[in-house]
């Protein structure tokens, strides 16, 4: 018999009303099927078990950033939509997990009752995670892009449990391919002239982040000790 889990429980009902009320605010206030059947769809695709980073916690975490950021997007609702959908399918193995889930957010949030274009923004949001590089006026990627890359940015602790649970997403790559994918990815990103786009981004996590990524680097490139 499974173990009740109280905390996990309630952690789950938290995040059901967080995508009833945004879903519910996006119709503004028109009628529309039930929520929480396509929160439940979500819930269970961000708990898949090849998932070690990509996660409730993940979600959660994004979506906290953005209630953070929310000041600075022309449509808050719709970045947290974004948010919902932008890792809801996520194979570490492939390199489509972006456009289908793009393309998931498109057929749910046309049969959940959202606008052509309102629909037509949050799939834009999601595809732009690929590359994380929003236009200068583009508000709406900015505070999602900034929200998805904010992990960057933890403390010594919480920075380590991210990179630990990154190498375990890709445990199938080989301990020597897996640091040079990986060293690629830091010096991509170390080479932005701007890790976040918002204002708070810039102020708050942008110096923290670049020396988390430095140090990482110099960690791999060292080599396993």
């Amino acid at each position: 018999m499974p173990v009740y889990d109280a905390e996990s429980d309630a952690r789950l009902d938290a995040l059901r009303t967080r995508w009833s009320d945004t879903l519910r605010r996006s119709r503004g206030g028109a009628e529309g099927p039930d929520p929480l059947p396509y929160a439940d769809r979500l819930l269970a695709r961000w708990a898949e078990p090849q998932r070690r980073y990509h996660t409730l916690a993940h979600l959660t975490a994004v979506l906290d950033h953005i209630d953070t950021l929310a000041g600075q997007a022309d449509d808050p609702e719709l970045v947290r939509l974004g948010a919902w959908f932008h890792d809801a399918v996520y194979l570490p193995d492939r390199s489509e997990n972006e456009e289908r889930s793009a393309r998931l957010a498109e057929r749910a949030l046309t049969e959940a009752g959202l606008g052509t274009a309102q629909v037509a923004e949050v799939a834009r949001l999601v595809r732009l995670t690929v590359t994380h590089a929003p236009a200068d006026d583009d508000r709406n990627g900015q505070v999602l892009c900034d929200a998805d890359l904010a992990v960057l940015a933890s403390g010594p602790a919480a920075y380590t449990a991210y990179t630990e649970a990154v190498r375990e997403e890709y445990g199938f790559v080989p301990d020597d391919a897996f640091r040079t994918g990986r060293a690629d990815v830091l010096r991509h990103l170390l080479g932005l002239p701007r890790l976040f786009r918002t204002p708070y981004g810039t102020e708050h996590w942008e110096s923290a982040a670049r020396a988390n990524l430095e140090k990482e680097l110099t960690e791999l490139t060292r080599g396993p000790a």
